[in-house]
């Protein structure tokens, strides 16, 4: 079985030829793809009968080069640092997937599923992974509940929300406030699709697109475009990492 490993992080993909070659030796890979650009012409050179896709990479992401390259069969396996939005997709289109780090049991059972032959079309699974990923662009403005009615805003207006208690202030890129009345932990969950969304203390959700410095300590602080700085947990700390050198 030909593959193509297609990831930014050079680690990440060295790591997963490793494991390929000492744990799937029926795993033939064919060539290591840094950018979707190397990756599409790969992909028509080669024609594999596989591809570990990660998700975010610059310029172009995974569901993009998928878009571009539906005149080709081939059976896919996400690979991915974010158990998000995205992961929700995926499952729903039943296509694998594998969290990073790579755990080698996992990768074994998902390169086995791969070689089944009585796999439904994996051309069709990608279809309608495409077609709910573009269901999610078209949601781009949520409704919030005020003390006064609702408010209409647009999803990438928001820079970050805090919590007061068992309310939540919708701080906007505009300067605006909105106190809604949920509580953190509900609004993490009314932003769990939206990818640039990230918890990071206990009273904190950020914007990440919206974070202009870090500055180094136990946990760490970030600045906001607009001057803000906000504490960052330690527990969160690695995870916010992660996600920024994703940008």
């Amino acid at each position: 079985m030909q593959a193509l490993i297609i990831d930014d992080e050079k680690h990440c993909r060295e790591g997963l030829f490793i494991m390929l070659s000492k744990y799937c030796p029926e795993v033939e890979v064919v060539a290591q793809c840094s950018s979707t650009t190397a990756a599409i012409q790969a992909i028509v050179k080669f024609q594999p009968h596989l591809i570990f896709l990660d998700i975010e990479m610059p310029g172009m992401n995974g569901f993009e080069l998928l878009e571009n390259c539906k005149g080709y069969d081939f059976k896919v396996i996400f690979t991915t640092a974010y158990n998000e939005y995205a992961i929700q997709a995926i499952r729903h289109s039943a296509l694998d997937y594998l969290l990073k780090p790579v755990d080698k049991t996992e990768l074994v059972q998902a390169v086995t599923k791969a070689k089944a032959a009585q796999q439904p079309s994996t051309s069709e699974r990608i279809a309608r992974l495409l077609k709910s990923i573009e269901s999610r662009k078209a949601t781009e403005r949520i409704a919030l509940t005020t003390f006064d009615g609702m408010i209409v805003i647009e999803i990438r207006d928001i820079l970050y929300c805090e919590s007061e208690n068992n309310y939540t202030r919708f701080h906007l890129v505009s300067g605006k406030v909105i106190l809604v009345s949920k509580t953190l932990k509900k609004v993490e969950e009314l932003l769990s699709n939206e990818s640039d969304f990230l918890r990071i203390h206990h009273s904190f959700i950020i914007n990440i697109r919206y974070v202009e410095r870090y500055l180094k300590g136990d946990g760490g602080e970030i600045c906001l475009t607009n001057g803000k700085s906000l504490p960052v947990s330690r527990t969160k700390k690695q995870e916010f990492l992660s996600r920024l050198e994703k940008l």
